[in-house]
């Protein structure tokens, strides 16, 4: 039995590199332009992040811990325009706190890069 190869279609090698040179002039402009385009940030990749960074230690998504739970977060900034200013400073600023049983303490301080951590921030106020 003989394997005979299809012959090859123009129109489909044309295609292909049409569809990658657009790819990569879209790629280009939005580099030279500092357009970022971010994609939501999925469950697994954000818990990732968040036990990679130490913040389960004092969060969880559904439980209080010594901080409160990701998605009382997201309950309280809810509808709030200024929301993700708001967290963005808390995580990357380190302000005091005050614990529930009255206690102070800084907030920790990511240093990541801020399109990450506000893909995070927005994972989390989406919850």
């Amino acid at each position: 039995m003989a394997y005979h190869m299809k012959p090859i279609n123009n129109k489909t090698r044309k295609f292909s590199f049409f569809h990658y040179a657009l790819q990569g002039c879209i790629a280009v402009i939005l580099s030279v332009t500092g357009i970022n385009i971010s994609v939501a940030m999925d469950d697994e990749t954000a818990m990732i992040f968040l036990k990679e960074h130490g913040c389960t230690k004092c969060h969880s998504v559904n439980k209080e811990k010594m901080g409160p739970a990701y998605k009382k977060i997201a309950e309280k900034h809810k509808g709030e325009a200024d929301a993700m200013d708001k967290l963005y400073k808390q995580v990357t600023t380190g302000p005091e706190f005050e614990r529930e049983d009255g206690s102070k303490e800084e907030h920790k301080i990511l240093e990541e890069d801020p399109q990450v951590i506000k893909d995070v921030l927005e994972w989390i106020l989406a919850l």
